[in-house]
């Protein structure tokens, strides 16, 4: 049974619900993608500004579409612990999980918000919408997170849910819902246009309303560290070869090239991830080659499976690390290794091998572990840097740094969560990795690693 035209139609309704908004000093938050063209009419509605609170469900492995909870930006995560107690999935599993789609939410923050902060909540009405709720899952994170950023009072706003679904819920203030079928199958079948909302089109109307309200937010960050490319400099895509696939990836040399730097980047993101593009553009400004690649074809990533083989990602950066080899302009040249996420695992895993020539690696929000016993052979300098709220990843980077026999170090960056999205936080791993590559690559000779302070004592982000 349709309730609602499309879309626009449901979101037009709700804005008329929540007139009695319009005025206060509201934030309205949509989830994308399906949510934010439901939240640009409410926010139309109520004149008020509009951005995104991103979120992710959680699937059972064996069964996507049934969510056993979500997680969302700011480290915030929801579980079902009915779901999770009736599938019996392994702690083992749901991290698996969790790894995966926070390196999509990461991909998705980014590119929804285009480079801008996310709008102030601190005191403020949030008002979180979606086109619809069947679990409540995603719901509660997004809540959470407008808690956790600060809002003074959380409405949530959907088209249709569950009646019992509602009942359940207590992250918001106030819950508002146009209507509750008492046969509830799926959100979609109570509108007659379900079409998928896709990611330009949550780019354009985040774009359209930031326009109409004429509100200007504080571009990504930036370090002085950054720089524009000079002209003798070499950037180019290139395609690497690697048992009978090619490697897509993106190549910055400066000249000369005296160390490069490869990226292994975390499942789900890829050569394009503007967080890479920065931590890169940073190492590029101390005189640092970048290779930034893509370490499974398009094809290969659609099978969840190839992002957690660390063997085969290990094999493939050890063939791009090959690949520099045979340029001439870097016969000479040192090599690093910079992994996030479960690319750290692979960079470990590569500069493990005997014949690795890898002489300093970098983790950021990484899961060394997965490199398991081979970390003991690793010899290339380590630095894994961790946000002290990603206290998960935090625990497994310790035990990892336990195993590790070679010069380490472990960077605690206060305030940080695993995406390190907090004003400051990116660019203070971004300069602790250039400290640790132009330490160990550039340098002629490194001094002797200094007794170890404890996390609590490494420094903290850079004051913006």
């Amino acid at each position: 049974m349709s309730i609602f035209k499309d879309r626009v139609d449901a979101g037009r309704q709700l804005g008329r619900r929540l007139a009695e908004l319009r005025g206060q000093d509201v934030v309205v938050l949509g989830l994308p993608r399906g949510g934010v063209p439901v939240a640009f009419e409410v926010a139309a509605a109520l004149d008020a500004p509009l951005d995104v609170i991103v979120v992710r469900k959680l699937g059972l492995p064996y069964q996507p579409e049934l969510a056993m909870g979500a997680i969302g930006e700011g480290g915030v995560k929801v579980l079902d612990e009915q779901v999770l107690a009736h599938s019996r999935v392994s702690g083992e599993e749901l991290l698996a999980v969790a790894e995966y789609e926070r390196a999509v939410l990461e991909n998705r923050m980014v590119l929804f918000r285009k480079g801008r902060t996310r709008l102030d909540l601190t005191g403020r009405v949030a008002v979180i919408v979606d086109d619809g709720i069947a679990t409540g899952s995603t719901a509660r994170v997004a809540c959470r997170i407008a808690r956790k950023q600060g809002a003074a009072r959380v409405v949530l706003a959907v088209p249709v849910a569950p009646a019992e679904t509602l009942a359940d819920l207590s992250e918001p203030d106030e819950v508002v819902c146009l209507a509750t079928p008492r046969q509830f199958t799926a959100v979609g079948y109570h509108y007659r246009d379900f079409s998928p909302t896709d990611d330009d089109e949550v780019v354009r109307l985040l774009d359209l309303a930031a326009k109409r309200v004429q509100t200007v937010l504080p571009p990504f960050p930036t370090s002085s560290a950054t720089r524009a490319v000079n002209a003798a400099d070499v950037d180019e895509e290139v395609d690497i070869p690697s048992r009978g696939v090619r490697l897509q990836a993106q190549l910055h040399l400066p000249v000369p090239a005296r160390a490069v730097v490869l990226f292994a980047h975390g499942s789900g993101s890829s050569r394009h991830s503007p967080r890479n593009r920065y931590v890169a553009g940073v190492l590029q400004q101390a005189g640092l080659g970048t290779l930034l690649l893509d370490l499974l074809t398009p094809a290969e990533e659609r099978n969840r499976a190839n992002v957690f083989d660390i063997e085969l990602l290990a094999r493939r950066l050890s063939s791009a690390t090959d690949w520099l080899g045979t340029r001439a302009e870097l016969a000479s040249s040192t090599v690093g290794y910079f992994g996030a996420s479960t690319g750290a695992g692979a960079a470990l895993w590569a500069a493990s091998e005997p014949s690795a020539r890898t002489a300093a690696v970098v983790s950021r929000g990484g899961r060394p572990d997965l490199a398991g016993p081979r970390l003991s052979a690793v010899t290339a300098p380590t630095l894994l840097i961790v946000g002290s709220l990603d206290r998960e990843v935090l625990e497994l980077n310790r035990r990892a740094k336990t195993m590790m026999r070679c010069p380490n170090q472990l960077a605690v960056v206060q305030g940080a969560t695993h995406l390190f999205e907090e004003p400051g936080t990116l660019a203070a791993a971004a300069i602790l990795a250039r400290d640790w590559f132009v330490d160990y690559l550039l340098a002629p000779e490194r001094p002797e690693l200094p007794e170890q302070p404890e996390p609590s004592e490494q420094p903290e982000r850079p004051r913006q």
